[in-house]
Parts: structure tokens; sequence; C-alpha cells
């Protein structure tokens, strides 16, 4: 179903907080809502969004899924991003860094519980006053590991990802599933992938083919053309161009990717950003 966010402040405490309120149509929608929930469960990170309460509520004939969710001021990393570029000015390696950071500490704790987030992208990142990002929206995770066996098991995996995984941060083995393979979390790898492309270009490296309707499943089966830039180090784009490898296969875990972070160890964030 489709969901809304509204502003709340609590009676008792008097905070704000995000209400999220999803619309079941029917068992199935209601039954996503609560996928959602029981997926918020898993977790207590300083980088996943909590769940403060949830209920659901009768409307008529269907239901509403409500979400409480801490409010974050600082807005989803894309407005960020977007507000940067507004300005004529891109975010400095330390600062992407250090969100970087953040970001893979969040999908180590989702894929050390043997799940993957499945649409991760700016939008799903939230970033808060000390620029700690948190990762959000979790309807969309499963188990990291999908067998597929058949070429009917590769046509639902195919169509479950063409439904819940946005398409210009979608990996490219889940545009043409084949009917023998093992989908794994690195479908995450490569989404982390275009959100640090994003946060260096100030768009993803898809966004422009699909909002010029050109089809992003051909162009993600190429391997990535990373612009020519002095205003990052060799090895963030070396970084970059590892993530957004085609074959899942070669695609780096997210504790390597850790560990090649502790090589580029960010400073404090606050520093001014560079002039395009």
């Amino acid at each position: 179903g489709f969901s809304y966010v509204d502003l709340v402040e609590g009676l008792r405490d008097g905070r704000f907080y995000a209400l999220k309120r999803i619309l079941c149509h029917d068992k199935e929608d209601r039954q996503a809502a609560l996928h959602e929930v029981e997926m918020h469960g898993l977790f207590d990170h300083p980088n996943i969004l909590r769940l403060v309460a949830h209920c659901m509520v009768e409307k008529g004939a269907k239901h509403e899924a409500w979400l409480l969710l801490p409010y974050v001021k600082g807005g989803t990393l894309w407005s960020e991003v977007q507000g940067l570029r507004e300005k004529g000015t891109f975010m400095p390696e330390q600062r992407i860094l250090f969100i970087l950071h953040g970001i893979c500490r969040g999908l180590q704790a989702i894929h050390s519980k043997g799940y993957a987030h499945r649409d991760l992208k700016p939008t799903n990142v939230l970033l808060d006053e000390d620029d700690q990002p948190l990762l959000m929206d979790l309807g969309s995770m499963n188990q990291a590991r999908i067998e597929v066996n058949s070429s009917q098991k590769a046509m639902a995996v195919q169509d479950w990802a063409a439904q819940r995984c946005t398409i210009s941060y979608r990996a490219p083995e889940l545009f043409m599933v084949p009917s023998q393979c093992v989908i794994d979390e690195r479908t995450d790898i490569w989404s982390l992938g275009c959100v640090l492309y994003c946060m260096m270009f100030g768009e993803g490296p898809y966004d422009a083919i699909f909002q010029k309707g050109d089809s992003v499943a051909l162009a993600v089966q190429n391997p990535i053309t990373v612009p020519p830039t002095t205003r990052y180090s060799a090895a963030l784009q070396h970084l970059l161009s590892s993530m957004m490898t085609v074959n899942p296969q070669e695609r780096p875990s997210i504790n390597d990717i850790l560990h090649q972070l502790e090589g580029l160890q960010p400073v404090p964030a606050g520093q001014d950003t560079t002039q395009m």
C-alpha cells in the first residue's frame, strides 16, 4: 500500500515524532506492514532508525498500520545532497567518509543477522544533528541469501524486486534473475555504491537514465563510468568502483568495505563544502 508520514507531538513528553501511516487494502498489505515492524524489532543500533511504537487501526473495511518513529531534524541524505547541488557545491571527502562509515555500520548489523536491506538509497538514509546516518524504511528487508533453482523462482524474485527495489539503485542481478543462482546481501553493496556516487556527484549514477526513460536494466549490465574528478582521492574512487562491479561475486562484503574505510580515516564533520 501507500504510506504517509505526519509530524506529531507526544502528549506526555512534548517531543516530536514521525508517524508513518501505511494504507493496507488487503491481508497482504497488512502482512507487509507487520513485516516492517518485525524487521525494526531485530535491531537496537545507532545507525538504524528505531521503532518507538506501532498499532493497526481499522478504517472501515480497510486498515492503517501506524509506525511511530523518532523525528530526525536533519532530513534525508537526498535532501542534503540536493541542497548542496543547488548551491553549486559538493560534499567534501571527509564528510562523505563519515556518513559512509555510519551507513556501513548499519548495513553490517543487518547483514550480520542474515538479512539484506534491498532498498538502500539516499531517501532512505536520515542524517541526525551530528551527521550520523540512520537507515530507515525496512519494509523491503528479507533473508540475505535467496537460492534460485527454477525459472519460476527466478521470475518470482525478479517480480518482487521490480515492486520493492527502487529501479535506479537496484543491483544488476535483480533485473534478469538466472534460473540457477544465489542472490545474496551483495545487492546492498551495489546500492551502497550508488549512494556513494550520489554523495560524490550530486545524483545517482542511473537517475538521469531513468528520468530520460532509457533502460536502466541495460545500463547496469555495463561497467560503471566514474566521471573524472580531482575533488576526491584515488582511494575513494577505487572504493566506489569496487562496490559497483556488475558481477556480485566480485563485490566486496560490508566487512571488507569497513576495513578499507579504516585506512581512510575521516576528519570530524563540519568542514566547509568544496566549491564546484
